[in-house]
């Protein structure tokens, strides 16, 4: 019978494995560098070949060690499932998504989900990075992306589309904002950069050049509220507009839109995917995302 590693041994093989680095792996666990060297190489013992290679300049995962990082991740995530099955953790569920989605589609919407879910102690923390499931406490996230996540329960929440949108109050007699054309005699608002109008310009025979100037914002969420707050005419994905459009804050002065290349997906381990808590609140996603404030 084989021997089994420690979950002591498996955690400090996952740390290290993601930092790379036996100093750092020491310092997140609380332990002594020596601590991990000793366990990384008692596990390397146990499983017959070596898992890093120690460089001068640091560490190197082996080929054994990213195919075992695999397994070892996958048997924490279900020891932590296994802990929730047996009363081991209460019912909070802690959900990460990012800051533009927290703000424009998910927290405007939650108030639906405490009055049916009362039992559910809801926790939401807004990231730009995505969750480690292994490490962090999180039990389900929202995810913008191609989809492409094969270790983990992957559902799409919904696709978006692009178009511009402004505040009402841009739509003056006169204004002249009917076609992509039109969009050369206003300000122009960016998010992170100016590639996307550029994209979107371009797509409609509008000379892109027009994209180069309108203040630019770190978040897409940044750029639609000063387009509510009418200082131009923001590039919009349909899912973060939706609220604002349907409350009358923005409109769509043209028709049209072109496909967004990313879609909202609904992640979480597959060991935890059917526990009660995570597949309530995603069933009321999809609700919501199908719903009639749909994107």
């Amino acid at each position: 019978m084989a021997i089994l590693p420690s979950t002591t041994g498996l955690r400090s093989f996952e740390t290290a494995a993601r930092l790379l680095n036996f100093t750092r792996a020491a310092e997140e666990l609380n332990l002594t560098q020596g601590a991990i060297s000793h366990q990384i190489r008692e596990l390397e013992e146990i499983l017959g070949v070596r898992l890093f290679d120690r460089r001068h300049r640091g560490l190197a995962l082996t080929d054994s060690g990213r195919i075992y990082l695999i397994h070892a991740r996958e048997a924490l995530e279900s020891l932590r499932a296994g802990a929730e099955a047996l009363g081991k953790r209460d019912a909070v569920l802690t959900v990460t998504v990012s800051p533009n989605f927290a703000n424009k589609w998910l927290v405007p919407r939650l108030g639906d989900f405490s009055t049916a879910h009362p039992e559910i102690d809801l926790r939401i923390s807004a990231a730009r990075r995505h969750t480690d499931f292994a490490t962090d406490d999180i039990d389900l996230a929202v995810r913008h992306g191609t989809g492409d996540w094969p270790h983990l329960h992957v559902q799409r929440l919904c696709a978006e589309e692009i178009f511009p949108v402004c505040g009402p109050g841009l739509l003056t007699p006169g204004a002249l904002l009917e076609r992509p054309a039109d969009l050369r005699r206003h300000t122009l608002l960016h998010d992170r950069d100016r590639a996307g109008w550029r994209q979107w310009l371009i797509t409609f025979g509008v000379p892109a050049g027009i994209a180069d100037q309108g203040p630019v914002f770190s978040d897409t969420s940044l750029a639609i509220d000063a387009a509510v707050a009418g200082q131009g005419v923001a590039l919009a994905r349909s899912a973060l507009a939706t609220l604002d459009l349907a409350g009358g804050r923005l409109v769509r002065p043209m028709r049209e839109s072109i496909p967004a290349a990313f879609a909202y997906w609904i992640v979480c381990p597959k060991t935890s995917a059917k526990e009660p808590k995570i597949a309530a609140f995603r069933e009321w996603l999809v609700t919501q995302a199908t719903g009639p404030d749909a994107p």
